[in-house]
């Protein structure tokens, strides 16, 4: 099925587009400064999802219709490492406390600043979703608007196992 972008619908996917080329950018810098292992093997997890997100984005400026089945396969497998993830917290029994060294506070530092910067995408791409005409665009971004959502609420929950987030 083919898509057909007026001017403005092209802009606002422009934006989209080098917004989920900033996050895998800074996914990708952030998984190779993060002191933790999880949070390392967290942040080249949300790349591969933002990555994902911005094919989808590049196939609707080409104006094709992104398969969602099979980045729903791939979602799968995040939830997967989030089970994991909660799972390797428990087996572990402790929590970092802030004041626990460098290390910490800079992991802390890198969750902070993805935190605002998916709280910063959900919101735009909010706002092209009521700009774009064709259902089908607005549903896909739709969904990349609900994982960008599931990527900060697992920064969050890092946070809060870690002793970064104070309450």
């Amino acid at each position: 099925m083919a898509i057909s972008l007026n001017a403005k619908e092209r802009m606002l996917m422009q934006d989209q587009k080098n917004h989920e080329k900033l996050c895998v950018q800074k996914y990708q810098s952030y998984a190779n400064q993060a002191q933790g292992p999880q949070l390392k093997q967290l942040f080249n997890s949300l790349s591969q999802k933002e990555q994902e997100h911005l094919n989808s984005i590049n196939q609707i400026l080409n104006g094709q219709l992104p398969n969602m089945q099979q980045n729903q396969q791939m979602g799968q497998q995040t939830q997967g490492y989030q089970q994991m993830e909660g799972y390797n917290q428990q087996v572990q029994g402790y929590q970092q406390m802030p004041g626990q060294g460098a290390a910490n506070q800079n992991d802390a530092t890198l969750c902070n600043d993805m935190l605002v910067t998916e709280n910063y995408i959900s919101g735009s791409y909010d706002n092209s979703i009521f700009q774009i005409a064709d259902t089908n665009v607005r549903q896909i971004l739709n969904h990349i608007q609900k994982e960008e959502q599931e990527h900060g609420e697992q920064i969050l929950n890092y946070m809060k196992n870690n002793g970064m987030y104070n309450q």
